[in-house]
């Protein structure tokens, strides 16, 4: 147990230094003693790391000491992909549903589906999703009449589309963010 976290912790800090850009000012040690001061975040860091997304530190709260991490492999984790959006969109299907939901693979890894905020903040810092799609938080008005939103990058720009909750797509998953 030890020694994976040990191992989770040097793929982080060597992400980390890869991608200053991502994080210009913060140090390492900051973060490091966030999370020892947060061992659960751990977990949730693991999964990330063990579905292909890559997480990295993309965002400082320096008033409450808060440090935002995020899938930040080039497209959408490849272990997260083909699920509808929520749990009544899973339940909705009546035949070849999707082995889960993004909303319920998020819960499950103890991170959140990012805004269209924090999806588009994250693309000042890359370019992600330019073969893939990424769920993101829905607003209830638009999944109270059935749909639900995901994100990509073409053409140099980043695109916001609805689909119905229920639809799954090989190409299309979750990145989610996690507040330590």
């Amino acid at each position: 147990m030890r020694q994976q976290q040990d191992e989770l912790l040097q793929t982080l800090k060597t992400r980390f230094d890869q991608h200053m850009h991502r994080h210009p000012g913060l140090s390492w040690s900051l973060v490091e003693d966030r999370l020892a001061r947060h061992p659960a975040a751990l977990a949730a860091l693991a999964e990330m790391e063990a579905t292909g997304g890559e997480p990295d530190v993309i965002a400082h709260d320096e008033a409450s000491g808060s440090i935002s991490f995020c899938d930040c492999s080039p497209e959408s984790p490849s272990g997260r992909r083909s699920i509808c959006y929520d749990h009544a969109a899973l339940e909705a299907r009546k035949e070849n549903k999707p082995r889960s939901s993004a909303e319920e693979v998020a819960s499950g890894m103890g991170v959140t589906l990012l805004t269209e905020e924090q999806y588009r903040h994250l693309q000042t810092l890359g370019e992600f999703d330019r073969k893939t799609s990424s769920w993101i938080a829905t607003p209830p008005e638009v999944r109270k009449l059935g749909g639900a939103l995901f994100c990509d990058r073409r053409y140099g720009r980043v695109f916001v589309y609805h689909n119905g909750a229920e639809s799954y797509y090989a190409a299309r998953g979750l990145r989610g963010l996690l507040s330590v």
